[in-house]
Parts: structure tokens; sequence; C-alpha cells
């Protein structure tokens, strides 16, 4: 079983910078790919970005690209979302998502939820105006 731990989360005012963190636990990394997903209140959970098991693959959503920047230290078993330009719209509660070994490499399989085994209980993220 894996188990995620999301941290860095906080209240920020707009066009400041935060970075997330994801430690994994219960097996190996550099096996899992891994994904970022928010839900505002009152709205679906979407998908931010996602990263390879390498992190040679990059996957963003048209609304962060520019501003964030996922990464990966596989020696540290950590996930980042660096989060830069903040907006209000992107007050959310931020879950980081794994999976062991992705079957496809394409945007819309890292943007499903439901090809995620594992999630984060996530961290509260709050850009003020």
């Amino acid at each position: 079983q894996v188990q995620l731990v999301e941290s860095g989360g906080g209240l920020v005012q707009a066009g400041g910078s935060l970075r997330l963190s994801c430690v994994a636990s219960g097996r190996t990394f550099s096996s899992l790919s891994m994904g970022w997903f928010r839900q505002a209140p009152g709205k679906e959970r979407e998908f931010v970005a996602g990263i390879s098991e390498s992190g040679g693959r990059l996957y963003y959503e048209d609304f962060v690209k520019g501003r964030f920047t996922i990464s990966r230290d596989n020696a540290k078993n950590t996930g980042y979302l660096q989060m830069n330009s903040l907006k209000p719209e992107d007050t959310a509660v931020y879950y980081c998502a794994a999976r062991a070994r992705s079957r496809y490499y394409t945007f819309s399989y890292f943007q499903n939820p439901s090809t995620y085994d594992y999630w984060g209980r996530g961290t509260q993220v709050t850009v003020s105006s």
C-alpha cells in the first residue's frame, strides 16, 4: 500500500508562490507516476499536472501552463508542484495522486483521476486578492 502525504500549502497573496511537496512511502517511488489535482469549494476535482515515473514526460492543464512546474526527486521519494504567479482562482485543496506504471503516456490518461490508485489527503492553498 502506498501512502502519500502532501505539504506546503498555505495562505499567499495574489502573485506569490508556493511549493507543494508529496512524500510517498510503501512502494519504490520510481515505479510510480504522479499527478496533482485540486478541488475548490463547490467544484469538481480537476487535473493540474502530471509526471511520468522517470520525470521525462510532463503534462499540464492549460490554466497552469507557464505558472506551475511539476517535478520529482526519486532519491527523496518526493514529488513537487512549484506554483508561481498565483491567482485567487487557484484557491483549492491540492491533492497528490499516484499509480504504479502508467499504461499510457498521454495527456488524457494522466488527466483522468480514475486512472490513479493512490491519493493523499490534500493540502489547502488559499490565494488572497
